[in-house]
């Protein structure tokens, strides 16, 4: 029996600033369709990136995208410090698109430690 392999990704740039979000969605994408499980952590800006209720007017949706990663089993975390600094994580009702879960980078030696390769993009 084969065992999944696992690819942590690691990303500290936010959505529209540089292609870092879309390249990490289709690393992740790509994986996820060939067997692999993925862990992605989003650290510093790229905290950003799976807000709800985006709506940029030139640019492809980014949270769509990080939207169809957790539909296919992506574990997404965002740091709860980043989150905080930014104004996201002590908003009552959850700013994050549903799956998306706020922890530490305490998560992050565990992850690299039991995934088969990392990547860190930003």
């Amino acid at each position: 029996m084969n065992e999944k392999k696992t690819l942590t990704i690691i990303l500290t740039e936010g959505p529209y600033r540089s292609q870092y979000a879309n390249l990490a969605y289709e690393l992740a994408m790509s994986a996820l369709n060939n067997e692999y499980n993925i862990n992605m952590f989003l650290y510093m800006d790229a905290t950003h990136i799976p807000r709800r209720g985006q709506n940029p007017h030139s640019f492809p949706n980014v949270g769509h995208k990080y939207k169809k990663l957790l539909k296919k089993g992506a574990d997404i975390r965002v740091c709860i410090r980043c989150a905080t600094a930014r104004g996201h994580a002590c908003d009552p009702h959850s700013p994050y698109l549903k799956g998306i879960k706020i922890t530490t980078v305490y998560d992050i030696p565990e992850w690299v430690l039991n995934s088969d390769k990392v990547i860190s993009l930003g």
